[in-house]
C-alpha cells in the first residue's frame, strides 16, 4: 500500500509552506506529495497568504527534492490549453529527473473561474477528452515527427510535440464518480483510477465500472493502478484526534465515517478495507499543513505497518 501526501494549498499556505511539508513527506518515507490545482479558498477559512499555482509549485518542489514523486489531484482543464499543459508537465518532469504524474479533470468550481477571469464552459467533459487526446498525443509523437489534432475544441496544426518528458511515460491519472463517461475515459486514457472522499461501498461500485470498462476498452483491468484519496486525522489517544479535528473545523465522528480518523490501528484497519476492494494507493488529505507531528505519527504508526 503506498501512502501519499494529498495538500489543498488553496485553503491558504505558502510555497514555504509546501516545501517544508514536502521535504517532511520525503525524509518520512510517504511515497509522493501531490497538490490541488485551486486558485479560490473553499468554506470559511481566510485562504491567507492566497494562492499559488499547481505546476509553478511542482517544478520548485523538483528541484528541492530528490525521491518522492510529484503531482496533481487534478488539474483542471479549464485553466489550461492542452498544449501549454503537455510543455508545463514535460519541463518539470525533467526538472524533477522523471518524477512527475498529472491527474486531470474537467474543473468544475465556477467561482474561482469568476474571480480570476478565467472562462467556464458548459461543456467541460468534452474538452477534458480532448485535452487528454492533445497531452498524451504530444508525447507519444517520435522526435523529428510532427502532431496535428482537429477537435471540436482544440485545434493543432504541425506541432513539433517538444519537449519531451524525461519519463518514457508520464503517468496519467483519471478520477472521479460518473457512472458513465469517466470509467471510460480512465479505460482509454488512465495509468491509474482515483476516486475522492468514496465510501467502501462507492469505491467497489465505481471500481467495479472502471474494471468493466477496461476489458470493453481490450485493456486488461489490473493494468490500472486504483487509489482513494481521504482526509486524514490521526491521534495517539481521543484526544489528540479530537484535537487536529478541531483544527480543521470537522467533526471526528463524520471524519471516522468518510475519511480515515482515529488511532493509528483505527486508521491502519479502515485503510485494510480498502485494500480488499482492490485499493493499492491511498492519498491522505493533509488539512493542518503546520502540523508536522501528525506526519510523523502517520509514518512510524500507520506507514510502519503497511509496508
Amino acid at each position: 500500500m503506498d501512502l501519499r501526501i494529498f495538500t489543498e494549498p488553496q485553503q491558504g499556505a505558502s510555497y514555504d509552506t509546501l516545501l517544508t511539508v514536502a521535504k517532511a513527506t520525503e525524509d518520512l518515507g510517504f511515497d509522493a506529495f501531490f497538490r490541488s490545482d485551486h486558485y479560490l479558498r473553499m468554506g470559511s477559512v481566510d485562504g491567507l497568504p492566497g494562492p499559488t499555482d499547481a505546476w509553478i509549485t511542482l517544478a520548485g518542489l523538483a528541484r528541492e527534492t530528490k525521491r518522492i514523486r510529484l503531482g496533481t489531484l487534478m488539474t483542471a482543464a479549464t485553466f489550461r490549453l492542452p498544449g501549454v499543459l503537455a510543455i508545463q508537465v514535460a519541463q518539470v518532469d525533467q526538472m524533477s529527473g522523471g518524477r512527475v504524474e498529472l491527474g486531470l479533470g474537467a474543473g468544475w468550481f465556477e467561482e474561482e473561474h469568476q474571480a480570476y477571469g478565467i472562462p467556464f464552459p458548459k461543456e467541460k467533459f468534452g474538452r477534458l477528452e480532448e485535452q487528454l487526446a492533445i497531452v498524451t498525443g504530444l508525447w507519444e509523437t517520435e522526435a523529428g515527427k510532427t502532431f496535428s489534432y482537429e477537435g471540436r475544441y482544440y485545434q493543432l496544426t504541425d506541432s513539433p510535440a517538444l519537449p519531451k518528458p524525461a519519463q518514457a511515460k508520464v503517468p496519467v491519472l483519471i478520477g472521479g464518480h460518473g457512472a458513465t463517461r469517466t470509467p471510460r475515459l480512465a479505460a482509454r486514457y488512465a495509468d491509474e483510477f482515483n476516486i475522492p472522499f468514496a465510501s467502501l461501498e462507492a469505491t467497489r461500485e465505481q471500481f467495479g465500472r472502471v474494471r468493466a470498462a477496461a476489458e470493453e476498452f481490450g485493456r486488461r483491468p489490473d493494468d490500472l493502478v486504483y487509489s482513494n484519496a481521504l482526509v486524514v486525522c490521526v491521534g495517539k489517544d481521543d484526544a489528540e484526534v479530537a484535537r487536529r479535528a478541531a483544527a480543521i473545523g470537522r467533526d471526528v465522528d463524520e471524519l471516522k465515517a468518510n475519511g480515515l480518523a482515529g488511532s493509528p490501528a483505527e486508521v491502519v484497519d479502515k485503510i485494510g478495507r480498502y485494500a480488499t476492494l482492490g485499493t493499492s494507493r491511498v492519498y491522505l488529505q493533509l488539512l493542518d499543513l503546520t502540523d508536522l507531528d501528525h506526519l510523523e505519527l502517520i509514518s512510524s504508526q500507520v506507514q510502519s505497518q503497511l509496508d
